[in-house]
């Protein structure tokens, strides 16, 4: 439950950078309002023995702040890449601090960019089988993290996958479309 929630400038951030940036364009002089962020990792598992997705949900102020009732998204695990590993390295971590799962083979499925109307970062998405054998821990997160582990059906996926009312990224969307025509067509 959020008690309090207000919006103050950034002094000095430490994963987004606003910025003003000016540049020409066709002899126009022009001006836009960027965010310089980290690229990061994405992360389609898909749980062999439960024949479900793993999926986390957690808070994203951003989401609340524009006016979601509860700023609770549903999304791939993923991370930020800010740290001097390998993207694949990166998401082998993230897989096991966010879902609890070890894995030792992921495979990449694309890059994009994102949010490229005021970001333009660009995200790796890879996808992993797991099963029970692979747990080591609940999940949920490092720190202070609040994830919660979801475990979702094939039949559960594709209703979110229409559910306009549950906040999911761009990125979760094609991440299930891909399965869905590559392993099982349901």
């Amino acid at each position: 439950m959020i008690t309090k929630f207000e919006l103050l400038p950034l002094e000095k951030p430490r994963y987004v950078f606003p910025a003003l940036v000016h540049y020409e364009q066709d002899g126009i002089l022009k001006s836009w309002e960027i965010v310089k962020a980290h690229d990061s990792v994405a992360i389609l598992l898909y749980h062999t023995q439960k024949e479900s997705f793993v999926v986390v949900k957690q808070f994203r102020p951003a989401t609340y702040a524009n006016g979601h009732s509860t700023g609770m998204s549903i999304e791939l695990c993923a991370g930020i890449v800010d740290k001097q590993l390998s993207l694949e390295d990166i998401a082998i971590e993230e897989i096991e601090e966010e879902c609890g799962y070890r894995v030792d083979r992921i495979e990449k499925i694309t890059s994009f960019y994102t949010s490229v109307g005021f970001a333009g970062s660009k995200q790796t998405l890879f996808y992993a089988q797991i099963d029970e054998s692979m747990k080591v821990s609940s999940g949920g997160g490092i720190g202070d993290e609040s994830i919660e582990v979801i475990y979702l059906s094939l039949s559960q996926t594709k209703e979110l996958m229409q559910d306009e009312d549950t906040i999911k990224t761009p990125g979760l969307l094609y991440a299930f479309s891909w399965w869905f025509e590559h392993y099982k067509l349901v």
